[in-house]
């Protein structure tokens, strides 16, 4: 066995990605508890999107059934389509949170490699104020922030939604980012400086030895992103910017007692996060256990 499909397994190993050994009954034990908590998480999902394509009488009489031809119906859905406004509200979404993603993996690249790379007597104190911007929540500042809003006239916009969502992320980025430079070997930098590269150019030679924090970081700021209500509610109402999640909540506020519809939008509201989760579920699991175990 070569030593890179060691340091494979071993990687696998402590990722918890390796089948559990049959003279292991404490692994498979821990496989068995997470099989169960995988399948309490995913059926009511499952309840959710069945339903969505029932008869309001089909939900109340079997609700964990599956849709069959006298229960099926596709109305909740068209009531979606037809009333709500959704394909306006992903776009939007789209907008914000990729532009959000863009803006936050660039700034926290920088400030974490400025922060590794110059020893200077401010860095500490710099990295001590992301840190408390990762445990204070940035809601406790919606009325000073609003108050901006207000002044730069950015009220109802899409752009304060970007510069809100960017701030909100950017403590837990440079923190997760920095711990990743400081895993690259002094050597390779002091070798590129040696043949004449500037900073930038340094950047860019170690830029690839932190890919994966570059995917945690996107992981951990698109979720939460995607799905806030908070502050599309307060610095976004209008119907022209509202995000998928503020859609979702007026249109069930408006069809409460249409529950194909209702159950309908709630799907569509769900279904990005889950496709993002999924695309980005081992990218985040391996960026987080390798930037924070070390």
């Amino acid at each position: 066995m070569t030593s890179a499909t060691t340091a494979r397994k071993a990687r696998a190993e402590g990722l918890g990605l390796t089948k559990p050994s049959r003279r292991d009954p404490g692994a498979l034990v821990v496989h068995v508890l997470l099989i169960v908590f995988v399948v309490i998480a995913i059926a009511p999902i499952l309840v959710v999107v069945m339903n969505s394509f029932k008869t309001t009488p089909g939900i109340f009489n079997g609700p964990f059934a599956l849709p069959t031809a006298e229960t099926f119906n596709l109305d909740g859905w068209a009531n979606v389509f037809k009333r709500g406004n959704f394909a306006l509200n992903y776009g939007n979404s789209i907008v914000v949170t990729v532009v959000s993603t863009g803006l936050t993996l660039v700034l926290s690249t920088f400030a974490a490699f400025a922060i590794t790379e110059y020893k200077v007597k401010l860095a500490p104190v710099l990295a001590g104020f992301f840190i408390i911007g990762i445990m204070l929540p940035i809601r406790l500042g919606t009325v000073p922030i609003l108050q901006t809003m207000v002044a730069w006239h950015l009220v109802d916009t899409l752009t304060a939604l970007i510069l809100v969502y960017t701030a909100m992320s950017l403590p837990l980025a440079i923190a997760l980012m920095a711990t990743y430079f400081r895993r690259v070997p002094t050597e390779l930098k002091e070798a590129a400086k040696i043949d004449g590269a500037g900073e930038l150019r340094t950047l860019s030679i170690v830029l690839p030895l932190v890919r994966p924090g570059l995917a945690a970081v996107a992981s951990v700021t698109m979720l939460p992103i995607w799905n806030d209500l908070w502050f599309p509610l307060i610095l976004a109402p209008s119907k022209e910017n509202q995000t998928v999640t503020l859609g979702v909540q007026q249109f069930v506020g408006q069809f409460q007692s249409d529950y194909p519809a209702l159950l309908a939008a709630l799907t569509l509201g769900a279904l990005p996060l889950i496709i993002l989760f999924t695309v980005f579920s081992r990218n985040f699991i391996q960026g987080l256990s390798q930037g924070y175990g070390k």
